[in-house]
C-alpha cells in the first residue's frame, strides 16, 4: 500500500529508478501485501473460532408446552364428562378433525386454566406458535399438513358446506347455548359435569355447582341476547332449532355422510354440535333431543357413525376422563414430595376459593347496580 502512494505521489521516480531497484520495490511491496492478507486471514479465523466457541442463545417460545415435539399438535381445550368428551361443540370440532385427518396430537390437561391470546378455547400449539378459533385451527393444520378432507367436493358442494356451517354455528348452536344459559344447573346433571374434576381442585363442589350456576347462567345469557337469539320467546327459539334440524335432516337424506360416503368438515361440525344433543342424560327435559330423536332419526345415526369412525376409544375416554386415551401410557414415576406437594395444593385450593367468593361478590354487587339502573330507568319512563 505505501508503495502506491508513493508512486502517485512521485511519478517520475518510476521512470528513473533502475531495474533492480524497482524489482525490489514491487517485492516488498508483495511481501508486504500478503503479510497483510496472511493476518486478515488469522483474524478472520480467530473471529470464527470465536463464534464457534460461543453457544447460540435457546429459542424462546411464548408458549405454554415450552418442551414441545416437532410437529405435534397441542390442543386445549374443556375437561371430559361421563357421557361426552367436550362440553364445547367447537372443542369436539377440532378433536373429531384431528383424528378424522390422522394427525399427530396430545391434549393438554390444563384444568381449564389456560386461553388463547384472543380469550378463547379451544387452541392449539404447533411448533412454539399458537392458533385459536377452530375454524383458523382447521384451516391452519390443513394447509401445514396438507390434510384438506373436503379435496374431494366440486365447488358447488364447498359452497354449501360452508352455508351449512354457518347456519349450524351461528344460529343452531346459539340455540343450544340459549338452553345452557337458562338451565345451568341442567347442564351440570344433564352431563354429570364433575366441577372438582374438570377444574382439579378440591373445593366442595356444592361451592362450585352454586358458582357455576350463578356466574355461567348470568353471563351467558348476555352473550346470548348480545347475539340475539336470547331476546326471542322460549317457544320462537325452540322453533328455531327444530327448524334448523329439519333442513339438516332433508339434506343427509339416507346417505351415510351429508357428502356421500365419506366424511367431510359438514359432518364434522355437524356431529360436534348434534352430539351436544344426543348424548345428554334422559332424565333432563331437553325439547330439541327429543324431536331430533322422534323427527329426524337420520341425524341420530349420522351422530353413531361419526362416534364409531372418529371415537373408537369413546367409552374409555368417558369412563376414565382420560384426555389422552388415543396415547400410549409413559411409565409411572416415583412419588417423592408428597408432604410439599399437599401443601402447595392446599395453597392453590385457598386461593381459588378466595377468588371465586370475590368473583361472586362482584357478580352480586353488578347485579344489584343493574337493578338500580332498571328501576331508575322505569322511574324515569315513568
Amino acid at each position: 500500500m505505501a508503495g502506491e502512494v508513493d508512486n502517485k505521489q512521485n511519478p517520475v521516480v518510476e521512470e528513473t529508478a533502475p531495474v533492480e531497484k524497482k524489482e525490489e520495490t514491487a517485492a516488498g511491496a508483495a511481501a508486504e501485501e500478503q503479510k497483510a492478507e496472511g493476518g486478515g486471514q488469522n483474524n478472520a479465523d480467530n473471529h470464527t473460532e470465536a463464534a464457534a466457541a460461543k453457544p447460540e442463545p435457546p429459542v424462546k417460545y411464548s408458549v405454554h408446552k415450552a418442551n414441545f415435539d416437532k410437529d405435534v399438535v397441542y390442543l386445549y381445550q374443556f375437561s371430559r364428562t361421563p357421557l361426552l368428551p367436550s362440553l364445547s361443540p367447537y372443542c369436539l370440532k377440532v378433536e373429531t378433525w384431528l383424528r378424522l385427518a390422522a394427525l399427530k396430537y396430545e391434549n393438554v390437561d390444563h384444568k381449564t386454566k389456560f386461553r388463547s391470546k384472543k380469550g378463547l378455547l379451544p387452541f392449539i400449539e404447533l411448533n412454539g406458535e399458537e392458533v385459536a378459533d377452530s375454524a383458523i385451527i382447521i384451516k391452519e393444520l390443513t394447509q401445514k399438513f396438507n390434510q384438506d378432507i373436503d379435496a374431494g367436493l366440486t365447488q358447488e358442494q364447498k359452497n354449501i358446506a360452508h352455508a351449512t356451517v354457518s347456519m349450524i354455528e351461528n344460529h343452531l348452536v346459539w340455540v343450544l347455548f340459549w338452553w345452557r344459559t337458562k338451565f345451568p344447573e341442567l347442564v351440570l346433571k344433564g352431563y354429570k359435569v364433575n366441577l372438582q374434576h374438570a377444574l382439579g381442585t378440591r373445593i366442595p363442589n356444592g361451592i362450585l355447582n352454586f358458582f357455576f350456576k350463578f356466574s355461567y347462567g348470568r353471563k351467558g345469557s348476555k352473550k346470548v341476547k348480545a347475539q340475539g337469539m336470547g331476546v326471542h320467546k322460549p317457544e320462537e327459539i325452540e322453533e328455531f332449532g327444530k327448524h334448523d334440524l329439519k333442513v339438516l335432516s332433508d339434506m343427509l337424506a339416507d346417505k351415510p355422510f351429508f357428502f356421500g360416503d365419506e366424511p367431510t368438515t359438514l359432518d364434522v361440525v355437524s356431529f360436534a354440535v348434534l352430539s351436544q344433543l344426543h348424548f345428554i342424560s334422559k332424565d333432563v327435559n331437553l325439547p330439541l333431543r327429543d324431536f331430533m330423536s322422534a323427527s329426524c332419526p337420520n341425524l341420530v345415526g349420522h351422530v353413531s357413525r361419526m362416534k364409531e369412525r372418529c371415537f373408537p376409544d369413546w367409552d374409555e375416554i368417558c369412563t376414565k376422563l382420560d384426555l389422552n386415551a388415543h396415547l400410549p401410557k409413559p411409565e409411572p414415576e416415583a412419588k417423592e414430595g408428597k408432604e410439599g406437594e399437599t401443601e402447595k395444593k392446599t395453597e392453590q385450593e385457598s386461593a381459588e376459593t378466595e377468588k371465586i367468593e370475590k368473583e361472586l361478590e362482584k357478580d352480586k354487587s353488578d347485579e344489584k347496580t343493574e337493578k338500580v339502573e332498571e328501576n331508575k330507568e322505569k322511574e324515569e319512563s315513568k
